[in-house]
């Protein structure tokens, strides 16, 4: 090849690849190899050091011809292309300078795979010192010697705590390998306490370690403690849930507070609007039934954020059992202090229908009536319950307060988990600070020491 034809050549590869400069140079060193080729050189050693024979689609730039073609047959180089580039051929410099990109490109992309295939290092040398620098094994120790402070961090007592752990222990115990030892139940049930990416840092474990050990643990706790703890009532439990509402709130025949909570999460892949709520942030629906003591009697989770309370509550299965009427619900009984007969009651805003076992407040437009406004002042004292209590559950577990990243299939799981474990927690008498919320104490005992006439106030 004479100075003319690689002065042409090179020139035409500066223009081609002038915004490439990296693949422009391999391309030149490419060139610069091919010039020293000669019909003389052409041995196998020269072609073993000039061909990367890893590459089964290495390209030959042949300058003299068929001679150099007849050659290289000879030498056994029989799979490999062949361009003949001249110095006065533009079509074939062009077919090799398109040829040798593409050879590039392919040595490249196998490197990329190569890469990608090495093996990566089993554990991060910053999560080997858990044990010594993990907050298990240097806050847990502190926080066990305090009642107070363990409460300020986990929102249960140790008893509560311990109780949860025992119920749920077998579902989540790992079993250790020679390779590494597995993280413990009680680790996993501490974990499970607090966000993601703060249990990551803290307890020196990965991000997907975190989030599959916080699922592992919510489904443990909903398939073991989901039927105790949000048990279907009987008639026996219907009739003390009336009696609490009559003498803590003042309102009889009373079954329960109905009323729907959206928590925010992130939108979901391909979900258009049908999480979109009317408050324009992407939910799922918490409905839920609670009582005088601010327990879940039943919860519906997981509905669309699109979807009207009422909508949710017809279609959820509790809702299709009370207006078929299999709820096993109390026959109808008399007010307190009368001979009215009335049936028993679910209370809830005006979202909700107005029929017998469910009942909403006066519309505003009646209430100039004064006996129609008294009622409506005892009906919301008893219906803000539902209110109470999900101020109560945001309060104890703060992801309520920001936006659950989270699928919503496992956000589910993780509502329902908070609802069984706020109910343990009201059961088992952990002493909450509900300074923030109210002053339960003080609106309880105003509430009681009003005088009790029937319906009227």
């Amino acid at each position: 090849m004479n100075n003319y034809s690689y002065i042409k050549t090179r020139g035409l590869l500066l223009k081609i690849f002038e915004k490439k400069p990296d693949q422009l140079q391999v391309i030149l060193n490419e060139l610069h190899l091919a010039m020293k080729s000669k019909t003389s050189n052409l041995t196998t050693s020269f072609l073993k050091n000039y061909l990367d024979f890893n590459n089964q689609n290495a390209i030959i730039l042949l300058w003299n011809g068929n001679s150099d073609k007849n050659i290289l047959q000879r030498l056994g180089f029989n799979t490999n292309i062949m361009l003949n580039m001249t110095a006065y051929d533009t079509d074939n410099n062009r077919l090799a300078l398109i040829a040798i990109c593409l050879d590039e490109e392919e040595r490249e992309n196998e490197e990329e795979r190569h890469h990608l295939k090495r093996k990566r290092i089993w554990i991060h040398p910053s999560l080997l010192k858990r044990k010594t620098e993990g907050e298990l094994y240097t806050l847990l120790p502190h926080l066990i010697e305090d009642e107070k402070k363990f409460h300020g961090y986990f929102r249960m007592n140790t008893g509560t705590f311990e109780m949860i752990l025992s119920r749920i222990q077998k579902d989540i115990q790992k079993e250790d390998t020679s390779f590494r030892e597995a993280i413990t139940p009680r680790e996993k049930l501490v974990i499970s306490c607090n966000s993601y990416k703060i249990i990551a840092f803290s307890y020196c474990l990965e991000h997907s370690t975190v989030q599959n050990i916080v699922l592992e643990v919510c489904n443990a706790i909903n398939n073991n403690l989901l039927s105790e703890f949000i048990p279907t009532p009987n008639q026996c439990d219907w009739k003390k849930i009336a009696k609490d509402f009559w003498t803590m709130w003042n309102f009889p025949n009373c079954l329960g507070a109905l009323d729907g909570k959206h928590v925010v999460i992130e939108s979901p892949t391909k979900s258009g609007s049908l999480y979109l709520n009317y408050k324009k942030t992407f939910s799922i629906v918490l409905l839920a039934l609670v009582d005088a003591n601010y327990r879940f009697i039943s919860v519906d989770v997981g509905s669309y954020g699109k979807n009207s309370d009422s909508g949710i509550f017809r279609s959820s299965k509790f809702g299709k059992t009370l207006y078929k009427g299999k709820l096993n619900l109390p026959d109808d009984a008399k007010l307190p202090g009368s001979d009215i007969v009335t049936p028993y009651v679910i209370v809830g805003d005006e979202a909700f229908p107005l029929t017998k076992n469910s009942m909403r407040p006066f519309p505003g437009i009646q209430t100039h009536d004064i006996e129609k406004r008294i009622f409506n002042y005892r009906f919301t004292s008893a219906r803000r319950l539902v209110k109470c209590a999900f101020g109560i559950l945001t309060q104890t577990f703060r992801f309520y307060t920001r936006r659950l990243k989270s699928d919503p299939n496992n956000a589910t799981s993780i509502i329902l988990t908070t609802c069984i474990l706020n109910n343990i927690i009201r059961k088992h008498k952990a002493n909450f600070d509900l300074d923030e919320t109210f002053n339960e104490s003080s609106n309880e005992n105003r509430i009681m020491n009003l005088k009790k006439h029937g319906g009227n106030a």
